[in-house]
């Protein structure tokens, strides 16, 4: 959340509040009084009311402007302002520009041209745009670039456009996705592998069905000074679910912190039903503390109870209706559907136009057919602004007019 402004956040039942949080009843209710709403879409690009960066606003705030036909050039102003704020409003207009605005197209590749914080701004519309779109202004990139303090440390687009960057060139190595789960094990196994080898191959078996062969090699698979698992190793081992727990047991006493660590966590994350009082007290404290950061786990290791964690319930739901950190709205909602599903049903219908994409993701899924329901999974597959994924799954719920389903 910016620190520029002592910021409060407003009544989480009012349109504002709302909004700050990046619910979807926000976006319902403004799309009921447009006029009213205005000034909280337009103070959400100029203000961050996200609780940390993992929070999503962007696209939330690009779509409330389309659909409440708001004018781009309050944003398209902010673009003068400071770095943080100028980007929050390149994010969104360069959603914009996919969603079809000409002012926001043009805005943009005018900053690129004359702008303070032009390199920035770049890297991310040559990220987000098609490369037509920008690939033409590599003139202005090498007669602006021997102005700037330094020289940019992304690789693109600047060496497309011939520009020397900091970065050092990746070094090539050979792909391991090709490769048998086996032979991925029989690799991390190999002392002789190295760490950068065996990083790559934890990535791609995450990307995979989850094997148990790899618990036992768990404890040898840290970084080179011994101090740290390797980071895609959390992941992996989390994955493996239940699987993991009686090896977690001699993790948990092992004298290298890093092992021990992880063993607890794997413990904590299956407790047994001794554990479900306390795991109650603590959510039921985490919201007398508005603890905004860490509620989310509690909730995951709740949901493992499934109806016998009913009394969390209440705090729950709570955390969905109040929390400004809307990335772990995701674990509320999964752990509500879990152990009590009444009242699901309404909570899905408003998701369809959460902030966050998981968030949508579950509710595309989820979400009771009606007219309402379908024709806003119909908008979500079809908006150039939406994530990939959101868009697949869209297309995956809706039937096709045959009758058979939309691949």
């Amino acid at each position: 959340m910016s620190d520029e402004y002592a910021m409060t956040y407003a009544h989480p039942e009012s349109v504002e509040g709302l909004l700050q949080r990046g619910r979807g009843l926000g976006a319902i209710r403004a799309l009921q009084d447009p006029r009213e709403a205005a000034v909280f879409v337009y103070d959400g690009i100029r203000r961050d009311w996200r609780w940390d960066e993992t929070d999503d606003r962007s696209l939330y705030l690009a779509r409330l402007l389309q659909d409440l036909e708001l004018s781009p050039t309050p944003v398209v102003d902010q673009l003068a302002g400071d770095k943080e704020r100028c980007l929050r409003a390149c994010d969104v207009l360069e959603l914009l520009a996919l969603a079809g605005s000409d002012e926001a197209w043009d805005a943009l590749r005018r900053y690129i041209s004359e702008g303070e914080h032009w390199v920035p701004v770049l890297e991310s519309v040559s990220a987000a745009w098609p490369a037509e779109w920008w690939e033409d202004l590599g003139d202005v990139a090498r007669a602006r670039i021997g102005g700037e303090a330094e020289l940019p440390w992304c690789s693109e687009p600047w060496t497309g456009f011939g520009i020397e960057v900091q970065s050092r060139p990746s070094v090539p190595r050979p792909s391991l996705a090709g490769l048998r789960t086996e032979e991925l094990l029989t690799l991390l196994a190999d002392n002789c592998t190295e760490h950068a080898m065996k990083f790559h191959a934890l990535r791609v078996l995450n990307s995979r069905e989850p094997a148990e062969e790899l618990i036992p090699l768990v404890p040898s698979l840290d970084t080179a000074d011994g101090r740290r698992p390797l980071p895609p190793l959390r992941r992996a081992v989390e994955r493996l679910g239940a699987a993991a727990v009686p090896a977690a047991h001699d993790w948990a006493q092992d004298e290298r912190p890093w092992l021990a660590e992880l063993g607890a966590e794997v413990l904590a994350d299956h407790p047994g039903p001794e554990a479900l009082p306390g795991l109650v007290e603590e959510l039921a404290r985490q919201w007398a503390a508005r603890t905004w950061c860490g509620p989310d786990r509690t909730a995951r290791r709740l949901a493992r109870f499934g109806s016998d964690a009913a009394d969390a319930v209440p705090y729950l739901r709570r955390f969905w209706l109040g929390t400004p950190h809307s990335y772990e709205r995701t674990a509320y909602l999964e752990a509500l559907a879990a152990i009590d599903r009444d009242g699901l049903d309404y909570v899905y219908t408003e998701s369809l136009w959460d902030c966050e994409e998981r968030v949508r993701l579950l509710a595309i899924t989820s979400a009771p057919a009606g007219p309402d329901v379908l024709g806003r999974i119909a908008v979500l597959r079809d908006d150039p602004m939406e994530t990939p994924e959101v868009r697949t799954a869209a297309r995956a719920r809706l039937p096709a007019p045959s009758g058979l389903r939309l691949s």
